[in-house]
């Protein structure tokens, strides 16, 4: 049985999904999607992972502690499981991704699909996966949310939402942030 629940974040509103005993998808959906009528008790794994991601939004939380059932293919899988290893507030390549999997350079194209196909955003980070130059390049949830978390982790104290508009300006990463 799948559950389901809407939470407002700093990068819009997010979809939380779990099978009851891991999250399997964290998404961003369109601002007017009605909330789905729960009934019973709430999903532990889904109160659970929205007080993570709050706590996340709010700087006081850098390593998310959640069971996790992503469903891909085995490339995916390893792609995502390469994604938890990088650390908050750093980035790294498609290029260094696919290297660490043991494929050719040219392989940084299938890790960027694997990337694109993460189906819980931010807790497995798919947002810090950039160009091998430093470049934002594709994120599914858009790369304005991809600029914003950037930036949010790469600043001390917390940020005000998205939206706001002391934030629509270019994030630069320093080319040290890159690992390669």
């Amino acid at each position: 049985m799948t559950n389901s629940m809407l939470m407002e974040s700093r990068v819009g509103t997010m979809r939380l999904e779990s099978d009851g005993e891991a999250l399997t998808h964290a998404e961003f959906v369109a601002e007017d999607v009605l909330p789905e009528q729960l009934e019973g008790e709430p999903d532990p794994v889904l109160v659970e992972a929205s007080r993570q991601l709050e706590a996340y939004f709010a700087g006081e939380l850098h390593v998310f502690d959640l069971p996790l059932a992503a469903h891909g293919t085995d490339f995916q899988t390893r792609v995502w499981a390469e994604l938890v290893k990088i650390p908050f507030g750093e980035t790294t390549s498609y290029g260094a991704i696919a290297a660490r999997l043991g494929k050719p350079p040219g392989a940084s194209r299938a890790v960027g699909l694997a990337n694109g196909a993460n189906p819980i955003a931010i807790v497995v980070p798919c947002h810090r996966v950039i160009g091998s130059n430093g470049s934002l390049i594709g994120y599914a949830g858009g790369l304005d949310r991809k600029r914003y978390l950037l930036g949010f982790e790469s600043s001390t104290p917390a940020q005000p939402g998205l939206f706001d508009e002391a934030l629509r300006r270019e994030v630069t990463l320093p080319s040290a942030a890159v690992t390669r």
